[in-house]
Order: C-alpha cells, then structure tokens, then sequence
C-alpha cells in the first residue's frame, strides 16, 4: 500500500485541522521515506526501544502520538542521531498524530473515557465529561488506577465523586478546569498535577494517572481500526516507563 494512501487514513480518523495551534508543522508525516507499507507499528512515544522493535518486526510506518522531534534544531545530538538511524537503517517513515487525535472522535480522551467507564459522555473542547455510580473519592481514585493499570496520586476536598472530566496527558492546567468546574464536575483525571493546581483547584478530586498511562490506551486502540480500515498487519508496541512509588 503506497504511504499516501495510509496518510489519507490518517487524517479522516484525526483531521490536521483539529490540531492545536502549537502543533501545526509537528503532526503528520515527521519523517517521509515514500515508501510502501506492508507493516504498521504503533506506540506512544517514538523512543529508541519502539524503533528497535518497529525494525525487528519489520515495520515500514511508525504512527506515534508524540513527535520524535518537536522544536526546531540546530544540531543533532547522539541520543537523536541513534534514534534517526535506526529509522533510516530499516527504511520506517514516522508520522505523529498529537493534539488532533485528543479531539478525535474514538481518540485519545475518548478512549480514556470508556476505560474508566463513564457514561452519559459529553465533548468539550479537549477532555469529556461523563457520569459514574457515585462512590467516594478513595474508592474512584482506586478504580482509576485498576482501570488503567497504574499508580495514581489525588488530592482535593470532595468527598463523593458521580461526575467526571478526562484530559489525556498533561491536562491540569487551569484554562481546562475551569471548565470542570463550569460543568459542576466532582473529580478530573489526568495527568502532570504541579503544586499550584493543587491549591487553587481542592474544591473538586484531582486524579493524576499518569501521562502514559491516560493516553497510552487511544493509541492501543487505534490499531485494530486501522488493520480494519487498511487490510495490513497492524502491531502495537508498550513501552511503560514504569514509574517506581514508595
């Protein structure tokens, strides 16, 4: 299948247009070798290991949610060299689907929102809003955990959670939980909560599940889509940092 054909795909599951301003020039097409596509890897991260295991399977198409690349550079540096060169080497072209695939429909914070089981969802700009059995924070914070398979860290004042917001990745910031708190929500879950978040937004459960483990799951899920859509093997590759707690 030509590359061109697998791109068009691409952009009628994740429109460019959806994207956010910061990342018009970064998603697409990051490293275009024209070259035709029998195997697709997917993975969230473009990290040395997924590209040695996107060569080991034989892969011609990386399709990541994070661009290897993100700002300009002026110099290449070993750990960027090692990873371009495993690419070249095994002739994989690399395409970043990022902030168009948050807002997608059946994307990212879509995803997420059924691992945890919401109901009753409803879109806003970037995250979903959606309803569950009302339970108390405690206990939501250890569904969100089973749920995603990771640790989680919460803080807040609220005591019974039945309404919820999900923002993928790094989605505490103050801009997105206003409109949390506009919709009256009871607990938000994503992901990068910094200190000043926690004092100025205890009123509702702050859920942090971790960066990969909020938005590994979309990309997990795109691969039966596109074997369907496409008719070529399409094989995901996990790479948990797995991080330590104590």
């Amino acid at each position: 299948m030509k590359l061109s054909d697998v791109v068009l795909t691409l952009e009628e599951i994740a429109p460019p247009e959806l994207a956010e301003d910061f990342d018009i020039g970064r998603i697409g097409l990051t490293l275009d070798l024209e070259n035709d596509i029998e195997k697709i890897a997917v993975a969230l991260d473009p990290t040395e290991y997924v590209l040695k295991r996107a060569a080991d399977i034989e892969a011609d198409l990386l399709i990541t949610h994070h661009t290897l690349i993100f700002n300009a550079v002026n110099r290449i540096d070993k750990a960027l060299a090692d990873v371009l060169k495993i690419a070249l080497d095994n002739n994989i072209s690399m395409y970043s689907m990022h902030t168009n695939y948050d807002r997608a429909k059946d994307g990212i914070n879509d995803v997420l929102a059924k691992r945890i089981g919401l109901e009753n969802i409803e879109e806003t700009d970037m995250g979903r809003i959606g309803t569950i059995s009302p339970c108390s924070a405690e206990n939501f914070a250890n569904h969100v955990a089973k749920s995603l398979d990771t640790h989680v860290w919460y803080t807040g004042k609220r005591e019974e959670v039945s309404k919820v917001m999900v923002f993928g990745g790094s989605g505490f910031k103050s801009e997105f939980l206003e409109t949390a708190r506009e919709h009256g929500v009871d607990a938000y879950v994503s992901s990068e909560l910094k200190h000043d978040i926690i004092r100025s937004w205890d009123d509702m459960l702050l859920v942090d599940a971790t960066h990969y483990a909020t938005e590994n799951p979309g990309m997990e899920e795109l691969c039966p889509r596109l074997e369907e859509k496409l008719g070529i093997d399409v094989e995901f590759i996990d790479h948990n940092p797995f991080i330590r707690t104590l």
